[in-house]
């Protein structure tokens, strides 16, 4: 078994092909990963080692391979300059977290529905009702947050 790369340690590449060398042997080494992945060693080195950002067909190579469908939304929210500015950040928490604040969420249903009425019920938003209306797209952004993480944790822990 190969040794633990210090250097690529903070990788988010790197943590996922160490987390499925449990499951799989070969990914215990770069050699071993970058051959079931079909990726030269020399360039799996530097993608976790921060000096160059994958194409996205590698990132759904090692997605596919190491069971880590994160790797998905790191890239596309960190990685890629269209996903920067346009897809959130969503993190894997365990199911038990997850489950308490998607409830969490769901209480705030109501007000968000009631307030979203009152605020459009005219067809405008006034500078008066911005506000409140900033406030239900933040609470919606939480929604669909929550619910990007499940699913990134079902389809991690699903298969």
């Amino acid at each position: 078994m190969a040794g633990k790369a210090t250097k690529a340690a903070e990788s988010v590449f790197y943590g996922a092909r160490i987390e499925a060398a449990a499951f799989n042997d070969n990914f215990n080494s770069r050699e071993g990963a970058a051959e079931v992945i079909g990726m030269d060693r020399t360039r799996l080195a530097r993608i976790e080692l921060g000096s160059i950002n994958p194409y996205p067909e590698e990132i759904l190579m090692m997605m596919d391979a190491y069971n880590a469908p994160e790797l998905g939304n790191y890239h596309c929210s960190r990685q890629c300059p269209l996903g920067k500015q346009t897809v959130p950040q969503i993190e894997v928490a365990e199911l038990d977290r997850l489950t308490l604040q998607i409830f969490s969420a769901f209480q705030r249903v109501n007000y968000i529905k009631d307030t979203l009425i009152d605020i459009t019920a005219d067809g405008v938003i006034d500078t008066e009702e911005r506000p409140k209306f900033e406030q239900v797209i933040a609470a919606l952004d939480m929604i669909s947050m929550n619910a990007q993480s499940l699913k990134l944790w079902a389809e991690k822990n699903l298969k």
